[in-house]
């Protein structure tokens, strides 16, 4: 009995055609049926029923198939510890990352990684934070920086990097400025500029109005913080931002702490699972380069770090 046949057992139960098993493991479909007959042989009994038009596991097959499969992962996982080992990490990596990321320390981890296992792929997707966290419970994306309301998104692990109360931000001379505290019941008087429904910041702007039975006019959104701040300079709208995006437009913009906001926007890094060790490498670097941006006393605006270890929280870390 051999790997390989295993494999084209597995893959023949899958497709539940040979033709189409025969171009997923890429070798012909007459040696896939040579292969699965000799396993049969060996076996000495059928492992499909072969007269529908559609391959049908027997009994035996059906009582093969879990074995087989876990035959397959148990080699896999002898390769990908040998690996580890010698420290040889390949394969691809999907990373997601929130639109209008402009995070130093994430392009400096994605760098360091990449000269550290130049055999792993990197694939970077932009989109927002919804899409991206439902591409991870999929499988579809491997890690991704999100913006979110909460610490772990359900079913996911999560490394929280920044946490931030939400403020409003006002051109010089808009009533607001003379208050020096501002409520969700203030911001309802006036046309709001945010990011759109699907973000982090959105989330928990939207959760808190809902718990006071506010609904405030959207006047327009967008997921850039730089063009928020712009539209809200030239009086289209009050900015809903967090405290270092607006800070990155204090010659232009005051802003203030929204005073009945208490849950802050995050933002995280998020992952389904660890296993891979690509991902626990990628992790690694990711803590590395945000601990070095709050050693180095850069005031760069990513955000209030509240640990030793450049993060904010960790929930599932390996």
């Amino acid at each position: 009995m051999e790997l390989r046949q295993l494999e084209y057992f597995v893959a023949v139960a899958e497709e539940q055609n040979f033709t189409r098993a025969a171009e997923r493991v890429h070798i012909s479909q007459s040696g896939v049926s040579a292969q699965i007959r000799r396993l049969e042989q060996e076996l000495g009994a059928e492992l499909f029923d072969r007269s529908a038009r559609t391959v049908v596991l027997t009994v035996a097959g059906k009582a093969a198939l879990a074995h087989a499969r876990a035959a397959l992962a148990a080699a896999g996982a002898v390769g990908q510890s040998v690996d580890e080992v010698t420290e040889l990490i390949r394969g691809r990596l999907t990373v997601g990352m929130v639109i209008g990321c402009t995070l130093t320390p994430l392009f400096e981890a994605l760098a360091a990684f990449h000269e550290a296992h130049p055999g792993v792929e990197i694939a970077l997707l932009e989109d927002n934070s919804d899409r991206l966290t439902d591409g991870v419970r999929t499988g579809a994306v491997d890690l991704a920086l999100i913006g979110t309301a909460t610490a772990a998104p359900d079913g996911l692990h999560a490394l929280t990097v920044i946490s931030e109360r939400l403020v409003a931000a006002v051109p010089a001379r808009h009533p607001l400025t003379r208050r020096r505290r501002v409520t969700l019941r203030d911001l309802a008087a006036h046309p709001i500029v945010c990011m759109p429904t699907g973000t982090g910041l959105r989330a928990v702007f939207d959760q808190a109005c809902a718990a006071q039975h506010l609904q405030p006019s959207i006047a327009m959104q967008a997921s850039a913080a730089d063009a928020i701040a712009d539209l809200a300079a030239r009086g289209l709208g009050v900015a809903v931002l967090s405290d270092s995006m607006a800070a990155a437009h204090r010659d232009r913009l005051t802003a203030r702490t929204i005073d009945d906001v208490e849950t802050p926007a995050l933002l995280a890094l998020v992952w389904k699972s660890a296993h891979n060790p690509a991902v626990r490498e990628l992790l690694t670097h990711t803590r590395r380069a945000f601990h070095a941006e709050v050693e180095s006393g850069r005031n760069h605006p990513i955000g209030t770090f509240l640990s030793t270890v450049g993060i904010v929280g960790e929930s599932g870390i390996p």
